[in-house]
Formats: C-alpha cells, sequence, structure tokens
C-alpha cells in the first residue's frame, strides 16, 4: 500500500521523539510505501485532488530520513493519508482539511478532515464537561480573575489555540502578575482563554492516552519537573509507565465513542487525577515512548488498522 503524510518538512522530525517518523517506520515494516507533502504542495481541479510528493524512509541510525525524487500524484490513488501538520490549526490548516474533504469518501484520511474542523484541542472536551475539572472559556478578564478565587485562589490558564504547553501558565491569587498574564492571554479582554481550576495530582504526572478507534493503544505518565507546572514531553517532562484505573478506563472509551462518531481515529487524551484534561487530534504524540516503556511497537498496530480499514 502506498501511505501519504501530509506535514511539516520531513527533515524536522526527531527520529526519537516523533510519531510521524514512528509510523512510517512502522508502515515500512509491514512492507509500505510512504511518500511525503508539505499541505501547499496539493493542488485540485474540480473535485481531483493531487499532490507533488516525494517517496520518504526513516531509519533509526543516520541518515534518519532519506527522500526520493518528486513526482505528482493523485490523491485517490493512494490508499491512506495522514494528516500530520503540527499545530497551530490556522487558515493553512483549515484549507488542508477543506482540500481533504474532496477525496475521504475515496480515500481513507486520518483524521477525518471534518472531524479535525470540529474538534478544537481545548474546546472539544467540554462535549464531555461532566468528565472535566472545572473550566472556564471567556474573554472578560474580570470573570477569569473572579473565577481563580472561586476555584480556590489557584488555577491554570492556557490559549485556546496552543500545543505543547506553549502559553500555558499558573495563576494564583497572590501573585501580582497574574492580572497581568491574565491580560497577556486574553489580549486585555480581546480573545478569549482557557481557565481550568489547579489540580495537584500534576505534581505524580498526567496520563497521555493514546487511542485507536475509541479504544486505548496504550498509556504513559508524563511527569513535569520540579520547576515546571507542565507535563509536556516537548518542555521537559519526564515519561513513566503507567494504567490506567477501571474509572479512568470507562472514561477514555465514553469518550472514544464520541471520537469514533467525529472521525477521529488516532487521538492522545490528556488526564489530571482521573479528570479530561484536553482532547489532542491534530498531531497526537507519544507513541515512541509508549514504545520504549512498554518493549512493543504501537506504531505498528495503527498500520495494522488502516490496512484492515482500507480492505474493509
Amino acid at each position: 500500500m502506498q501511505f501519504l503524510f501530509v506535514m511539516d518538512p520531513a527533515e524536522r522530525m526527531l527520529p526519537d521523539r516523533d510519531t510521524s517518523f514512528a509510523l512510517m517506520r512502522g508502515a515500512q515494516a509491514r512492507g509500505h510505501e510512504c511518500l511525503h507533502c508539505l499541505p501547499r504542495q496539493l493542488s485540485h481541479v474540480g473535485r481531483d485532488l493531487d499532490a507533488q510528493v516525494r517517496p520518504i524512509s526513516v531509519r533509526d541510525s543516520p541518515p534518519h530520513v532519506v527522500m526520493g525524487d518528486e513526482t505528482r500524484m493523485s490523491v485517490t490513488a493512494l490508499h491512506a493519508v495522514f494528516i500530520r501538520k503540527d499545530p497551530p490549526f490556522d487558515l493553512d490548516y483549515l484549507h488542508l482539511t477543506q482540500q481533504l474533504d474532496l477525496v475521504k469518501d475515496r480515500t481513507l484520511v486520518v483524521n477525518d478532515p471534518g472531524g479535525l474542523r470540529d474538534a478544537n484541542e481545548k474546546l472539544f472536551a467540554f462535549h464531555f464537561a461532566e468528565l472535566m475539572p472545572r473550566t472556564l472559556v471567556s474573554a472578560d478578564t474580570r470573570r477569569i480573575r473572579s473565577f481563580v478565587q472561586e476555584v480556590g485562589g489557584h488555577a491554570v490558564l492556557k490559549p485556546l489555540d496552543g500545543s505543547g504547553g506553549n502559553g500555558v501558565v499558573t495563576l494564583s491569587t497572590t501573585d501580582r502578575n497574574t492580572r497581568a498574564l491574565i491580560d497577556l492571554l486574553t489580549g486585555e479582554g480581546r480573545r478569549p482563554a482557557l481557565v481550568q481550576e489547579y489540580l495537584p495530582a500534576i505534581r505524580t504526572g498526567d496520563k497521555r492516552i493514546l487511542l485507536l478507534d475509541g479504544e486505548p493503544l496504550g498509556t504513559i505518565l508524563r511527569v513535569p519537573r520540579e520547576d515546571d507546572t507542565r507535563a509536556n514531553i516537548h518542555v521537559g517532562g519526564r515519561v513513566e509507565p503507567t494504567a490506567l484505573t477501571p474509572d479512568e478506563l470507562s472514561l477514555v472509551r465514553q469518550v472514544g465513542r464520541g471520537l469514533r462518531e467525529h472521525g477521529l481515529w488516532f487521538v492522545g487524551l490528556d488526564l489530571i487525577g482521573g479528570r479530561l484534561i484536553e482532547v489532542n487530534v491534530t498531531s497526537p504524540t507519544g507513541i515512541q515512548e509508549l514504545g520504549r516503556l512498554t518493549a512493543q511497537h504501537p506504531e505498528q498496530r495503527v498500520i495494522e488498522w488502516v490496512e484492515r480499514r482500507v480492505a474493509g
């Protein structure tokens, strides 16, 4: 089979961390050909979408990425397309999903372009608000300050379009920086931000659960540095093995059913203290860390699922 990865420049991939790298490695191990293109290399006349692609192979030893010559291919001639463009979900990302909408009834697209448009990674969790900690989305700086007091004087503030822990800050009613931080993230009241009660359980880590077709593929624990609240691997969080409690498994499967309805096949959920924090759909990470902790190849399970779906 031929799989197209629509993503950022391939040379930016980190061979020991990047999930896209692992998915390519898993596809190669199962005998498939991988192709790469940038979002801007898609074109269409009518509904005939094509891409200027380059064959790509990856390996664990240098050179980690080897690419072939460019050629133009019809996207519907491919077996599957992986949208692996990193956030933010901006206007270019929106246009990418709209172009891939044209072929998703003929070629498997992971994740579904419409699902990606529906599922802002901060806001989609509110479809399961009963599973979340107390959370407010607002541009009203006064209301945000009041909310921080209501939840005990300690909260976390996030931009709605951030990723990888970028822009995430803690707020405290005793910190003279709190008003300035709220002004900064809301553009002085011109754009909404998300503020959430602080969960002390973050000190022992957050659980990143990778879901495949609504079911857990595996779980890792991300533990923040002593000098940071953020547990993201990107900002220095360390990774430890963990497992889901029965209550967490029930939560994950409940959310998984909703994700499946939107065609969100490969997703990362974040839990702190058994509460749902975030739903990562655009380019979820963690599969390499999961593989190392379990001495398995979860990326090949993703490829096996794609094979069955395509053959289906």
